[in-house]
């Protein structure tokens, strides 16, 4: 008999295994248990069946379960593998704190599940262009492979803060944090 696996299945093992911390799911390599019909949207709210998962504790304890092997998500325990849907990426930023200034500044960011990440060589930013209409799309590494969609207003706080500065021997406008430059844009491509 094949149990079709569930969240209330994978939220119990998830439980079990995240008592000691948090999970080594690039450890884990279950078996693939097939897709269930969970999604993450693009503003980062997670979906159950179709509805909106209320409790951010779940939310949380899921989003410790996150894997990403490619393109496809899954979240994984020891012992199960299952597929969802992310719509752009798993994670939000949605604030961050500023400490420091100059060579000396450091931006740490949140996420809606309550993640802190500091923009360093490790977290570093990256900024997607629509290829049709130049809108930029900023992207916060968190961990594993798995990235936070930098939300409208901490953007627009972000570029608040950026300067022009050299990178790779051209003109850039990007923000510094950690001790390093994260280029933006081009700075010829402001004018």
């Amino acid at each position: 008999m094949i149990v079709k696996p569930s969240a209330e299945g994978l939220a119990a093992s998830a439980q079990a295994a995240t008592q000691k911390g948090p999970p080594p799911v690039h450890l884990w390599n279950p078996p693939f248990c097939g897709d269930i019909d969970m999604r993450i949207a693009r503003d980062g709210t997670w979906f159950y069946q179709g509805t909106p998962i209320g409790r951010p504790a779940l939310v949380k304890l899921f989003s410790g379960i996150l894997k990403r092997e490619g393109d496809r998500y899954f979240l994984v325990t020891p012992v199960e593998k299952v597929g969802i849907t992310v719509d752009d990426a798993p994670f939000v930023a949605v604030d961050f704190d500023v400490t420091g200034d100059g060579a000396d500044q450091r931006l740490t960011f949140t996420t809606q599940v309550g993640d802190s990440v500091t923009l360093d060589d490790d977290h570093p930013l990256r900024v997607d262009r629509d290829p049709a209409t130049g809108e930029p799309a900023p992207y916060l590494h968190i961990r594993r492979d798995l990235w936070a969609l930098i939300d409208r207003k901490s953007f627009y706080r972000l570029v608040d803060l950026c300067k022009h500065d050299q990178f790779q021997g051209k003109d850039w406008f990007g923000i510094r944090s950690s001790g390093r430059f994260f280029p933006m844009i081009p700075s010829e491509d402001l004018t």
